[in-house]
């Protein structure tokens, strides 16, 4: 809302009319009405910015390639590239850790090894590892409590 809105001041003039042609009396009530419409202005003036904020942040997920929910959350745990990707490089860590477990155990070495490797990978598909965001906001908490 501009302080020079040509209708705000048809407004203020009018009332400032009507206040002269029916008294002091109605003073109150004039200036009430006007507050009204003010308000009303206002509301409608905040709610396009919400709106406007709301597009950005859902054009902003979009163009991300996350998908958004109905309240503007995320559905899911991150992009098809950040989780698939800690698969494929748990996978090709899978080589050296199977050749270090089996070559110091045997057998047992081996399904350690790779029993770890599993337990990574449900743990990050279940979201128990830390996400990028979620870091950020512990980090934002307590930022000596994280080192980088």
């Amino acid at each position: 809302m501009d302080a020079r809105d040509p209708e705000l001041k048809k407004d203020f003039a009018a009332t400032l009319q009507a206040r002269k042609d029916l008294g002091e009396e109605y003073e109150s009530a004039l200036v009430d009405s006007f507050l009204e419409k003010i308000d009303q202005r206002i509301d409608a003036q905040v709610e396009r910015r919400v709106r406007r904020e709301l597009a950005q942040h859902q054009t902003a997920f979009a163009r991300a390639g996350r998908p958004v929910g109905p309240r503007g959350g995320e559905e899911g745990r991150g992009r098809f590239g950040a989780r698939y990707g800690f698969a494929g490089f748990s996978l090709i860590m899978a080589i050296p850790l199977s050749a270090i477990g089996a070559g110091q155990a045997d057998l047992p070495g081996l399904l350690v090894a790779w029993a770890g490797i599993v337990g990574v990978n449900v743990a990050q598909s279940m979201g128990w590892l830390f996400t990028d965001r979620e870091r950020e906001r512990a980090r934002r908490r307590d930022p000596d409590a994280w080192e980088d």
